[in-house]
């Protein structure tokens, strides 16, 4: 059991093995690390499509928790139903070096399958659904202070952003709030433009990766020259930032190779940007 446990942590810049517990919050189940007695504030992590059972995902949220400021949740937002970690490899080698185009290949033709009744399964109504009730939940559980902040990678990084927008506000004590105070969007997939950033009225900060298959780098500019638009007529926008990591494949900030110094800058580099913003916001 501890070498497949330690397989899965190859992709990830800590060692050792989650340290926080799972309980049922807001509706989910959810694995919490960090100051439950006085947090400066809530970091809500929305995963990849791996969820809970990628240890990777649990260590981040350890390592978001180390100062002793942060309460840290890891919701299942999947709800049991997470990628199969057999696929990880396939979708997202740690070292692509080590693979063959032929077993690239042949994986991806083999996995393809399950992959795409998955993305059925979780499509974005009632993904949306699932992430916007647990965070009106939390928000309406939770007093002005602390105050919550949302990260989001890959798959999670849309719902992450989308938590921001003005139509997701909710009334809570008779006055309309975002669900969420900061947000950092780490590799996003399927971010659609402009709807999912059009609208946003909390402090985005972006995570790019310049040699990433599966986001589109032009989507950064994309979302620059959007809100540089509306800025142009007038719009009053909160604060966006944007990083852009090099090599940046995707998966940079959850399954980099440690070994490759540059992909582990990436890795230590994302922990830095969420934790910076977090800083400045919550």
């Amino acid at each position: 059991m501890a070498t497949s446990c330690q397989e899965c942590i190859k992709g990830s810049i800590h060692q050792g093995f989650p340290q926080g517990k799972e309980e049922l919050i807001c509706g989910l189940n959810t694995y919490v690390v960090g100051n439950r007695t006085n947090p400066r504030g809530i970091i809500v992590i929305y995963s990849d499509v791996f969820g809970l059972a990628l240890p990777n995902n649990k260590l981040i949220a350890d390592a978001y928790s180390k100062s002793g400021e942060w309460l840290v949740y890891l919701p299942d937002f999947f709800q049991g139903d997470p990628v199969p970690l057999a696929m990880a490899d396939h979708l997202i080698p740690v070292d692509p070096s080590k693979q063959s185009t032929f077993s690239k290949y042949t994986g991806l033709l083999a996995s393809a399958p399950a992959f795409l009744m998955w993305q059925r399964r979780h499509r974005e109504g009632p993904t949306d659904k699932v992430c916007m009730e647990f965070l009106q939940a939390l928000r309406r559980a939770t007093p002005q202070t602390p105050k919550i902040g949302m990260v989001g990678f890959c798959w999670g990084g849309k719902y992450a952003v989308r938590a921001g927008l003005e139509s997701n506000m909710v009334e809570v004590d008779g006055a309309k709030v975002p669900l969420v105070d900061a947000v950092v969007a780490l590799h996003p997939s399927h971010l659609a433009i402009p709807g999912d950033v059009k609208t946003l009225v909390v402090p985005v900060s972006f995570g790019w990766g310049r040699e990433d298959s599966f986001v589109d780098i032009g989507q950064m500019a994309a979302v620059q020259g959007l809100h540089a638009s509306l800025a142009k007529t007038g719009r009053e926008l909160p604060d966006m930032a944007h990083q852009e990591y090099k090599p940046g494949r995707h998966g940079f900030a959850v399954r980099g190779n440690p070994d490759d110094p540059l992909e582990r800058a990436c890795l230590e580099d994302s922990v830095t940007q969420v934790l910076t913003w977090f800083a400045r916001w919550l």
